[in-house]
Formats: structure tokens, C-alpha cells, sequence
């Protein structure tokens, strides 16, 4: 979510200090245009000066910390841009004062727990994220917009923990914020939208969510243009809804859309990328083109394997998927190390009673049944 930043502080009128908060205003505004390689390096310039004019530990360091660490993020380095936020939330910590000093802190603990939530650490996101919400509510105000935006984030974790009651409720409080703040047609209420259709497709209501995905595209396509990379992201949410409900061929062309933006934003090996590859060739396993279908899954596979890692619930998804295609077609011994290496992955991630380690139990299960024959193998058990 796009929130109100703290502009970084001007101390004293020093020519270096001046040209620090330039860059960083440069570095900003780049990332805003998906340029990341150029915002990386005007911010790591910005970063650099201000620790040898400042210190190591000053505040302001802690705030380019934070903003190199989203670009870090934008660009797929899940890795390092943990390390940029957690040396932002040492900083921050050992720092009492305004609540400038408690809003960086906030984003420092927001952004730490959404990487963690996407490297599939989920009690450690959970904890990161309580602990900005605490101090976001009692420093800031309930009100206010850095609780909103922590709430989206938590509203996220808990949907892939399954726990959707809370999930809803964690993104309706989100919303009356933002209304409040902004009315109720602002671009930031795109994320919630967003947000709210992937809370519906998680639990399977799909038609209940396809309003809120067209929302989202509505608004932010009003507000920033077709081909931004945050309209991609809400293209590609509302065809996972519509694929979930059959509805192949718009399903397919709004893919196909963001897949193109995330691309010319990103380059081809990013996790957005990824996630369309995955998500198109389900489609069309559906629709009996197993070799495009095998060809889309290793694609997404290498990708999240380079960017998630190994053991990562995302790329578990993949794998499962990718099994259940070569089962679907008898290739039983291909199958069978991926989803075992899956349903490992899911265990580990989420426990033995998760919907996703359920599923691709049941489907090892099946798999294992089909490779003693017992007739045609079935299709089944496609994840998103």
C-alpha cells in the first residue's frame, strides 16, 4: 500500500545534506516509475552521505533504509532488502522522540514483517507486524494512516495462515481509515479491494470476489494509467477469480496484460512474472495443452526457486501444480518427487492441517494409488 511517507529531514544547510535529500527525492520518485536500478543507486548515494555526514545511526539513515529496502523489494531481492529493514528497526529502536521518529519505526517493523511473510516466515512476520500495530495505535493514533497500512499487511499473513474471520476484519478496519482519510474513490482504496478479492479466492467464493478485484482495477487504473505496474497486479488478481470460475478466455487476456507490464517493468525473472506463468498454465492444463502448460510451470518454478528460494510455500504451489500435470497425463514418476517435495514444503510452512498441505497430501495420496494401476489417471488438485 502507498502510504505517507516521512520526507527525510534536513540538518543544517550543509551542501552534502542538501544533495543527500535530493537524491533521496530522486530515488523515490523512480521507484514510483518502476525504474528500480536507477532508484538504487541514487538512494544507496543519498545513504552513503548522510552516514558519513550524520552517523550511522541518525534517524534519516533509518528512513533511507526503509525506502531502499522497498526498492528491494519491487525488484524480487526478498534477501537483501530483509537486511536493510532489520538494520532500520535497530536503529530506530534505540531512538526515542516525535512521532516522526515512531512513524519510521513503524514502517521499519511494516516492511520487515511483509518480507518475512513473503520468505514464508510466518511467526516472525506475525510478531513484526503486532509490534508496529501496537506502537502505530497507541503513538500515532487509531486513526491513523500507518495503522491502516499495517492492518492490510496483517490482513495479508492471515490469509495465507487460513485465518480468514480475522483477515476480513483486519481490512474493513483498513478501509474505514482510508475512507476516512480520503473518501471513498481514492487509488489507496485499490489495495484494499485487491485485498479483499484475494481474501474471497483464498476461500474458494469466487464469484463473491470478482466484484472487489474490478474495483480495484477501476480505481487504479482511473488513477495511475492501463499500463502501470500496479494496475498489473490488480489485472492479474481479478483473472485469478475469473479462471477459478471458468471463465477462460478474459481470464487469459488479463494475464497476458500484466504479464507484459510486470515484464517491461521487471524483466522476465521477477515473482509477479512468475505468479502469471503459474496461473496461465493452469488454464491450460484445464483446457488439455500439457506441453504449454509444462513449459509455463518450469518457467515460474525456475523463477521462484532463483527469487523465493528453496523450501519457500509459494514455489510449493508450482511444484504441486506441475506434479498433477504430469500425473493427468501418466508421467507418475515425475510426479511423484515434486509433490513429495512439496507436501514437505507445505508441512514445514503451514502444519499438517493447512488447506494447502491437505490438498497436496491427498494428491501424493492419489498419486501413489495411480502408480499401483487402477485405471485412468484423474485430474485434480491445481493450486494458486
Amino acid at each position: 500500500m502507498n502510504r505517507a511517507v516521512v520526507v527525510i529531514k534536513e540538518t543544517g544547510d550543509s551542501e552534502p545534506i542538501t544533495t543527500a535529500c535530493r537524491l533521496h527525492d530522486e530515488a523515490m520518485n523512480l521507484r514510483s516509475h518502476g525504474q528500480l536500478k536507477r532508484a538504487r543507486a541514487s538512494g544507496q548515494q543519498a545513504l552513503a552521505i548522510l552516514e558519513k555526514e550524520l552517523g550511522s545511526d541518525h534517524p534519516d539513515v533509518g528512513n533511507v533504509l526503509n525506502h531502499l529496502g522497498e526498492v528491494e523489494v519491487d525488484a524480487g531481492h526478498y534477501s537483501e532488502a530483509g537486511k536493510l529493514f532489520r538494520r532500520a528497526v535497530s536503529i530506530m529502536r534505540e531512538l526515542a522522540g516525535d512521532k516522526d521518529i515512531v512513524r519510521i519505526r513503524v514502517q521499519s517493523l511494516n516492511n520487515l514483517g511483509t518480507v518475512y511473510r513473503i520468505q514464508g516466515r510466518y511467526r516472525a512476520a506475525y510478531s513484526s507486524l503486532r509490534r508496529a500495530l501496537r506502537l502505530a495505535e497507541k503513538a500515532l493514533g487509531r486513526m491513523d494512516l500507518e495503522v491502516a497500512s499495517t492492518l492490510n499487511n496483517l490482513g495479508v499473513l492471515l490469509k495465507y495462515q487460513n485465518r480468514f474471520a480475522e483477515a476480513g476484519s483486519a481490512y474493513r478496519r483498513a478501509q474505514r481509515i482510508l475512507e476516512t482519510a480520503y473518501g471513498t474513490g481514492h487509488k489507496e482504496l485499490a489495495t484494499i479491494y485487491h485485498n479483499l478479492g484475494g481474501l474471497e479466492h483464498e476461500r474458494g467464493r469466487f464469484a463473491r470476489g470478482e466484484p472487489f478485484a474490478r474495483r480495484s482495477v477501476e480505481i487504479r487504473q482511473s488513477a495511475l494509467g492501463k499500463n502501470h505496474v500496479e494496475v498489473a497486479a490488480d489485472l492479474a488478481a481479478l483473472a485469478a477469480l475469473l479462471d477459478a470460475q471458468g471463465k477462460d478466455d478474459e481470464a487469459q487476456a488479463l494475464y497476458r496484460r500484466a504479464l507484459v507490464i510486470f515484464e517491461r517493468t521487471y524483466g522476465c525473472k521477477h515473482y509477479e512474472v512468475a505468479v502469471c506463468l503459474n496461473n496461465l498454465a493452469a488454464i491450460k492444463h484445464r483446457q488439455g495443452k500439457s506441453k504449454e502448460a509444462e513449459n509455463l510451470y518450469k518457467r515460474a518454478l525456475a523463477i521462484k526457486e532463483k527469487v523465493l528460494g528453496s523450501d519457500n510455500p509459494d514455489l510449493a504451489l508450482t511444484l504441486n501444480n506441475l506434479a498433477m500435470s504430469y500425473k493427468s497425463e501418466g508421467r507418475f514418476a515425475r510426479a511423484e518427487p515434486l509433490l513429495k517435495r512439496a507436501l514437505a514444503i507445505f508441512s514445514k510452512a503451514f502444519g499438517p492441517k493447512h488447506a494447502k498441505t491437505v490438498l497436496c497430501r491427498q494428491n501424493y495420496k492419489g498419486l501413489l494409488h495411480e502408480i499401483v494401476p487402477q485405471g485412468a489417471p484423474t485430474k485434480r488438485g491445481t493450486a494458486r
